[in-house]
């Protein structure tokens, strides 16, 4: 998923990205040195005989987006006193994790744009998309191997299956109107938030902080990834397309059941039931169905009320730093949160 680096006001209709950046640029100075290292070893990791390989791969690694993930795990291990390098090879993991899911996710999806961009599969082909992903994951654990921390390794390599898992699950829900807001939650647990639970907690882990803090981590960073997976769902309906990179509504077009959409069923009548039916599951989307499902949203808070939920997760991921001392990179870590929940304002 691409990070937002523009959106509507809601008032004014007026660029708000400016106020939201300024919410993720302490996290963007605070961690700048250790991120030039990081991105220098992803374009060195890239490089292949192959000819295909660094071409897709590089398709979307330079097509921008904050790298949030690689920075949160630069960002825990500043924060728990870690001094070494193998943070930038964690995060370069990390990042190799994240391009991996997106290249399937696109495939699984049969999407077309990725962050304003053709997808790599519209390009070079589904296989190359999904073998470019495979090449990439193996990359990111031969990085985590040369760290040398067995911790770290079982945590990020724990997260890659729990991601499948995820991914899998969002299969068996596809389509299905009768998803409850607990199974859907049990998605993007899986397939978005274990990432950034995982990116933050190797970092407290290789610095060889106190179990506790390692945990605080995680639960930042896994209450922080289900609040942003919560903006994007209501994003998708209510943003405009280059706030996500791709198209608003492509999650109504390629059927995906996300909870606006499970809030919206549940509150609504026989006829708006029926509506989701034929659109999602049926997959016979009409002219003006998308606004239609816009309007059936209003009317039931489904978008106020994902947003609602998403606040209380980004609570949730700011308590979880309350046992570490005030410092500029816990202020950045904090603000992060509120930048991601501010993109749907």
């Amino acid at each position: 998923m691409g990070v937002v680096v523009a959106f509507e006001d809601k008032e004014t209709g007026q660029g708000a990205g400016k106020a939201s950046q300024a919410r993720i640029e302490q996290l963007v100075e605070l961690t700048r040195p250790d991120m030039e290292r990081v991105n220098a070893m992803i374009l060195s990791r890239t490089g292949s005989e192959v000819t295909m390989i660094p071409e897709v791969a590089n398709h979307l690694i330079s097509s921008g987006g904050k790298r949030l993930r690689p920075m949160l795990t630069l960002a825990t291990a500043a924060l728990s006193g870690y001094r070494g390098d193998g943070h930038v090879k964690l995060a370069a993991g990390v990042e190799f994790m994240h391009t991996a899911t997106l290249l399937h996710d696109d495939v699984v999806d049969q999407s077309d744009m990725r962050r304003g961009k053709l997808a790599a599969r519209m390009l070079w082909g589904n296989e190359a998309s999904v073998l470019v992903g495979d090449f990439l994951l193996g990359q990111a654990f031969k990085m985590m191997v040369e760290v040398g921390s067995l911790r770290a390794l079982d945590i990020l390599s724990t997260a890659a299956a729990v991601i499948a898992e995820g991914e899998v699950l969002q299969l068996s829900v596809a389509k299905n109107t009768q998803t409850t807001e607990d199974e859907y939650l049990s998605v993007i647990r899986g397939k978005t938030a274990e990432l950034f639970a995982a990116a933050c907690e190797v970092g407290p882990v290789i610095a060889n902080a106190p179990k506790a803090d390692a945990a605080a981590c995680r639960s930042y960073g896994l209450n922080l990834g289900i609040a942003f997976q919560l903006i994007d769902d209501a994003l998708d309906y209510g943003g405009i397309a280059n706030t996500l990179g791709k198209n608003t509504g492509d999650d109504f077009r390629e059927g995906k059941i996300t909870l606006p959409v499970v809030l919206s069923f549940r509150r609504g009548s026989e006829t708006e039931r029926a509506f989701w039916t034929r659109t999602l599951q049926d997959s016979d989307i009409r002219d003006g169905d998308l606004e239609e499902a816009q309007t059936i949203m209003k009317r039931h808070r489904a978008l106020a009320d994902t947003i609602e939920r998403a606040e209380h997760y980004a609570k949730m991921a700011k308590d979880a730093l309350g046992l570490f001392p005030a410092s500029a990179m816990k202020q950045a870590l904090n603000e992060t949160v509120d930048f991601c929940v501010a993109r749907a304002h």
